[in-house]
């Protein structure tokens, strides 16, 4: 049993990291993952446990009830979910990700290694996103594709890198060549990786500045 099973099938309001705040229905609970229906946008949220700030139950108008699908897009084999399986479960569908900021990353799931995963984006390729920073998941239609694309005109690339199991040893495999942070929201997230080491990042900035970066903050992170 996990901590909001008693929940499950009520309408909750909860306060991700960051101070957003969501409502629906509680569809689900796993190990260290939620799943939360939000009716009027008819969308599902798989949003890991981790993240959540505060969770209650909360009264809802009778115009603002919606019943979801019997059916939820990312099944899994066993009755226990967790972020894992679904990521798993995932791979390959036209999904959005949430990790910060006030913009989402559109694309698929190619590669999930221990502590990140590998994302396909038409806007910005292949990112590495770590998985601690991940606020929710959700899937689209089957049949959607990005910006309505083409599919034939919307070819996943996997990544030439080599692929590392952790976060940090990846990071380790692009150095001394220019890498983008965090999508560039900020100038000094953007330069040459010059090294990577004691769990830092160290960077170039196109003003020759040398940044050290704490990994731990890093949320994703491509080359350009």
């Amino acid at each position: 049993m996990t901590e909001f099973n008693e929940l499950i099938g009520r309408n909750i309001e909860l306060e991700l990291s960051g101070g957003n705040l969501y409502r629906g229905i509680l569809i689900d609970s796993g190990l260290d993952i939620i799943v939360l229906y939000v009716g009027r946008s008819g969308t599902f949220l798989y949003i890991p446990t981790f993240h959540i700030q505060q969770l209650k139950e909360v009264l809802i108008l009778d115009e603002e009830v919606y019943d979801p699908p019997s059916e939820k897009p990312l099944e899994t084999a066993t009755q226990m979910i967790s972020f894992r399986k679904i990521l798993t479960n995932a791979k390959g569908r036209f999904v959005e990700v949430y990790v910060t900021g006030n913009k989402s990353i559109h694309g698929y799931l190619t590669s999930i290694m221990n502590d990140y995963f590998v994302f396909y984006s038409p806007v910005y390729k292949n990112l590495f996103i770590s998985m601690n920073h991940v606020k929710w998941l959700t899937p689209y239609p089957e049949d959607a594709t990005p910006y309505s694309l083409d599919k034939q005109h919307l070819p996943v690339h996997p990544t030439s890198i080599p692929l590392a199991r952790s976060f940090e040893e990846q990071c380790k495999k692009i150095v001394n060549q220019m890498v983008v942070i965090d999508g560039g929201d900020k100038s000094e997230k953007i330069g040459l990786l010059q090294q990577v080491r004691s769990n830092k990042l160290i960077l170039i900035t196109a003003e020759r500045e040398t940044v050290y970066r704490n990994l731990a903050h890093v949320k994703t992170i491509h080359l350009p």
